[in-house]
């Protein structure tokens, strides 16, 4: 079977888009989304995304990780779905994005995607969690997905892989475990952030969940002032911006580069 596919990227994180309305993916099949993120030996991705169709949004953005197992969202995936709609007129330049994180509304401005997430839950700041022996201060907010967060002196000292793997399987985070945002807190409103994503079992160059949370958890510590700019791991700023009355965060927005890398058959 040959299947047509988009390879795209947002921020670094790269993915393999389908329009999948007629459903002739073979949902579930985590081997062939294993097989087809394989980098070295496949097409190499960050995640595998389908475009269904949906009786409430413009369509219905499903998203798998590289080890097989279906997210519940993904927000540079979700920028560049909105760009797939829009380049192969699936839906107009504002749309809504059904997921299993609730309902997305994206607008495309130019090169840019934005997108309006759903509202943060979950929020919890200054616990602790035992590694390795040892005691870590963590805060933690599900913006889709669940993160954890920890705020480092320099990011790029970090052992993203030995550090993040250990606080992904921490028995606080089970049995889904947790994704995990390293943030150093440059000035004014700049933060970096470096994410170790679970089902990737690795670090990316960006995470868009993992963005948002970071900047969110680093205004309820009064670190920084919205709107929040963000330097991913692949060095490209997300802007994030959000509402906030009385410890709740609402209407927030993330804006950043969303863009067709090439197009391509994959035979299966």
């Amino acid at each position: 079977m040959r299947m047509k596919f988009s390879k795209m990227e947002g921020a670094g994180n790269d993915f393999i888009v389908i329009d999948d309305r007629r459903k002739k993916f073979p949902v579930p099949e985590n081997s062939l989304v294993a097989r087809m993120c394989a980098r070295k030996k496949s097409i190499g991705a960050d995640g595998v995304i389908l475009l269904q169709d949906s009786r409430k949004a413009d369509f219905k953005m499903r998203i798998f990780n590289p080890d097989g197992g279906e997210a519940e969202m993904c927000g540079n995936g979700a920028r560049c779905a909105a760009r797939f709609a829009y380049d192969n007129k699936i839906a107009a330049g504002r749309m809504k994005i059904e997921t299993l994180a609730g309902m997305l509304i994206a607008s495309v401005e130019d090169d840019m995607i934005k997108i309006k997430m759903s509202d943060p839950k979950d929020l919890k700041t200054d616990f602790f969690v035992s590694l390795s022996g040892k005691k870590i201060k963590l805060d933690f907010v599900n913006t889709g997905v669940p993160h954890a967060v920890l705020f480092v002196e320099s990011a790029e000292q970090v052992e993203t892989e030995k550090i993040g793997r250990e606080i992904r399987n921490a028995p606080e985070f089970s049995p889904s475990g947790a994704n995990v945002n390293f943030v150093e807190v440059c000035s004014g409103n700049l933060i970096k952030v470096r994410t170790y994503e679970r089902g990737v079992e690795a670090e990316t160059l960006a995470c868009g969940t993992g963005i948002v949370a970071s900047a969110i958890i680093s205004h309820a510590k009064k670190k920084v002032k919205v709107p929040v700019k963000v330097i991913a791991k692949s060095g490209d700023i997300i802007i994030v911006d959000f509402g906030n009355k009385n410890g709740l965060y609402k209407n927030v927005y993330m804006i950043g580069p969303a863009k067709l890398v090439y197009v391509a058959e994959y035979t299966f």
